[in-house]
C-alpha cells in the first residue's frame, strides 16, 4: 500500500496551474499530484518486461509507445508467403540482437552506477504561511543522487527543500553519512551536497556529464525508487526535447521527456547514456504511463558552473519580455515586416530589466544573438527540431550581453541588452527561507507570495482571494525591492474590534506615505511620532489606531498567541524597541 502524500510536501505553482497541473514532483514515499484531481499512484515494474518468443521477441523494457506498431506486426505474421516468412525471421533475429544490446547496456549502467549513485534521506520542515512565526510538523523523505568531480553530490532541489537534516548512504554500505547542502537552485530543481567524511569517498567513482541525447536514443535511469531498498535501473528512449514546466521551481527550462519509469525515490538519480550522464530524473506526467522527465546536461552545467564561479546559485537569465506570436499576415503587414522577415511582437517589458531601457513596446524581435526567431517564437535546434528562443536566453550567464535585432517603426535595429535573473513581484517559491511578518496591535502583515496562496489548498487558484491571486500572477515590480504587503489576518483584541473583516487586503500607505515593502512599512510604524497611526488599504478602506495603546496591546497579544516576536528577523533592526518582543 503506497503511503499517501503529506500536505506539507505538495508544491503547486501558478505556472503549473496554467499548464493544467499535469506534472508532479517525485520523492520517495511522497509525491505531488495534480491540483485539479488526486490520482492514486500506480505500481510500475522496474524490471524490464520480456515478451515471449511467440509474440515477436521484442524485448524493450519501456518502449510502451510502440505497442500499436507491435500489434500491427503481429497481425502481419498470419500472411503465409515466403517473403513474409523471411521478413518475420529477420525481425526475430533483430529482436534478439536488440535484446542482447539492451541487456548489455543495462548491465553497463548498473556497473557504472554501483559506485556512483547514492540514496539520500531528508528530514524537512516547511513554514506555515498562515502562521509565519512557526513551522509545520517535520516530515521524512528519500531521493537519489550521484557523485561528480570535486567530491560533490548532485540531486534535485525538491529532495532537500526546507531540510533540517540530510543523510546519504552509498550502495553496499550499512552506514549513513551526514551531508551538508552546499548550493540549491530551486528554479532548476538542482542541488549540490558535500560530505566531509573521507570514509564515504573511499571507492566512489565520479560520473561525467555528457550531452543532450537525440530522439529515440536509449537512456537508463538509475536510483532508489520506492518498492525496495536496493538500487534500481529502468531503461527507455528519448521521446522529445523542449522547454518544459519545472513544477518545483515554476519555470520553463529545457527538459528531456523519456518513456522510462520514473517513480517516487528516483528524483535526483542520473539518466545514463553510454558511460556518461545525460540528465537528472526529476518529475513525471500525472495520469500517464511511463512518461518521465530528466534535466538535461546544459541546465546541469549552467547550475554547477554558476556555483563554481560565485560559490552560490546564480540563477537563470531573463530578457523580461512578454511577447506575442506574429503568425497573422495582417499583423505583420501592420508592423511593416517584409515577407522574408520573421519575429515576435513585444507586448510587455519588466521595468527592472535592462531591456526596459533598450527595447520598446511594439518592437518586433527578429533575432537573438544572430539566431533568427520564427513567427511562433521558436528557433532552430539540432536536426530539424525547434524550441522557443527563451532557451537561448536562459543559457546566458548573469550580466552577459546579447545582440537583439528588432524592427521599430519599420526600421531594423541591432541593440545590445544585458541579461540577468529577474525576481517577480510576488515570489513564486520561497524554500529554505523563513517567511517575513510584522504584527502590530493584532494586525498581521506579510508580503504577498504564491506559497501564501497555496495555503488555501490544492484548488488555490479558485479558493484564494481573487484580487490577490491575479496580482501575484500578473503584476510586475516597478522598482527594486518592491513587495505587495497585505493584511493577512487580525488576531482579535479590544484594540482592533471592527477591523476583523479587512483581512487579505493590500496595504497601500502608512500615515499618507506609500510603502515599498514590509520592512519599509514596519519602520514607518515603529518611527511614528503622531498620536494615531493610519493604514490605507485596498477598496479605500482605512484602519486608524491610537499609537501608544496599540503598542501596549501588541505585547499582550503576542503573549496570548505565543508569538516569540512582533517581527521576523529579516526586518528586525538594531533600533527596534525591545518591547515588541513577547515575554
Amino acid at each position: 500500500m503506497l503511503r499517501s502524500i503529506s500536505r506539507a510536501l505538495r508544491q503547486v505553482t501558478s505556472s503549473s496551474f496554467l499548464n493544467h497541473h499535469v506534472r508532479r514532483r517525485i520523492c520517495s514515499g511522497t509525491s505531488v499530484t495534480s491540483v485539479t484531481s488526486i490520482h492514486s499512484l500506480r505500481h510500475h515494474n522496474t524490471i524490464p518486461h520480456q515478451w515471449n518468443s511467440h509474440l515477436n521477441l521484442r524485448i524493450c523494457s519501456s518502449l510502451l509507445s510502440f505497442s500499436s506498431s507491435y500489434y500491427n506486426s503481429n497481425q502481419c505474421r498470419y500472411i503465409t508467403t515466403a517473403a513474409s516468412a523471411s521478413t518475420a525471421a529477420v525481425e526475430q533475429f533483430h529482436g534478439r540482437t536488440n535484446a542482447v544490446v539492451d541487456t548489455i547496456d543495462a548491465y553497463s549502467a548498473i556497473e557504472l552506477a554501483l559506485d556512483s549513485v547514492v540514496k539520500i534521506f531528508t528530514v524537512a520542515s516547511s513554514p506555515n504561511y498562515f502562521l509565519p512565526w512557526q513551522n509545520k510538523s517535520q516530515r521524512e523523505s528519500m531521493g537519489s543522487g550521484f557523485v561528480i568531480s570535486g567530491k560533490r553530490i548532485v540531486t534535485n532541489a525538491h529532495v532537500v527543500a526546507d531540510h533540517t537534516f540530510v543523510l546519504v548512504r552509498k550502495h553496499g554500505s550499512p552506514n549513513k553519512y551526514r551531508a551538508e547542502v552546499k548550493a540549491v537552485g530551486h528554479e532548476c530543481d538542482l542541488a549540490i551536497l558535500t560530505i566531509e567524511s573521507d570514509e564515504f569517498w573511499e571507492g566512489m567513482k565520479f560520473l561525467e556529464l555528457g550531452d543532450i541525447p537525440f530522439m529515440q536514443e536509449a537512456v537508463a535511469v538509475v536510483g532508489y525508487p520506492q518498492g525496495g531498498d536496493n538500487i534500481s535501473v529502468t531503461k527507455g528512449v528519448v521521446s522529445r526535447v523542449e522547454p518544459t514546466q519545472y513544477v518545483h521551481g515554476a519555470t520553463q527550462l529545457l527538459a528531456i521527456q523519456i518513456d522510462a519509469a520514473i517513480n517516487p525515490g528516483n528524483s535526483g538519480g542520473p539518466a545514463i547514456m553510454g558511460d556518461k550522464v545525460a540528465g537528472v530524473a526529476f518529475q513525471n506526467l500525472s495520469g500517464a504511463e511511463n512518461i518521465g522527465y530528466i534535466i538535461p546536461v546544459p541546465v546541469i552545467k549552467h547550475f554547477v558552473d554558476g556555483v563554481e564561479a560565485s560559490g552560490n546559485y546564480s540563477g537563470f537569465c531573463s530578457l523580461g519580455l512578454s511577447c506575442q506570436p506574429t503568425e497573422n499576415v495582417q499583423l505583420r503587414e501592420y508592423f511593416r515586416m517584409r515577407p522574408e522577415l520573421t519575429g515576435v511582437l513585444v507586448s510587455k517589458i519588466n521595468p527592472l530589466s535592462d531591456a526596459y531601457n533598450v527595447l520598446k513596446k511594439d518592437d518586433i524581435v527578429l533575432a537573438f544573438d544572430g539566431v533568427p526567431i520564427a513567427n511562433d517564437g521558436t528557433v532552430p535546434f539540432r536536426n530539424r527540431e525547434r524550441i522557443t528562443f527563451d532557451h537561448l536566453v536562459s543559457m546566458k550567464k548573469p550580466n552577459e550581453t546579447a545582440i537583439v535585432k528588432v524592427i521599430r517603426d519599420g526600421e531594423e535595429l541591432e541593440l545590445t541588452v544585458t541579461l540577468r535573473p529577474l525576481k517577480p513581484l510576488a515570489p513564486i517559491q520561497q524554500f529554505d527561507k523563513v517567511p517575513s511578518y510584522y504584527v502590530f496591535a493584532g494586525l498581521v502583515f506579510i508580503p504577498l507570495s504564491q506559497p501564501y496562496l497555496h495555503e488555501y489548498g490544492e484548488d488555490w487558484y479558485n479558493t484564494s482571494p481573487r484580487r490577490l491571486c491575479e496580482r501575484a500572477l500578473r503584476e510586475l515590480p516597478e522598482k527594486p525591492g518592491q513587495e505587495l504587503v497585505i493584511l493577512s489576518q487580525v488576531l482579535m483584541d479590544d484594540i482592533n474590534v471592527g477591523y476583523e473583516r479587512l483581512a487579505d487586503l493590500q496595504v497601500k500607505k502608512v500615515n499618507g506615505i506609500e510603502i515599498n515593502n514590509l520592512k519599509h512599512m514596519s519602520q514607518l510604524v515603529e518611527d511614528c511620532k503622531e498620536d494615531n497611526v493610519r493604514f490605507d488599504l485596498d477598496d479605500e478602506r482605512v484602519i486608524v489606531l491610537n499609537y501608544n495603546r496599540a503598542r501596549t496591546a501588541t505585547s499582550h497579544i503576542l503573549k496570548r498567541h505565543r508569538i516569540p516576536s512582533a517581527m521576523s528577523n529579516d526586518i528586525l533592526t538594531p533600533n527596534t524597541p525591545s518591547q515588541v518582543t513577547s515575554t
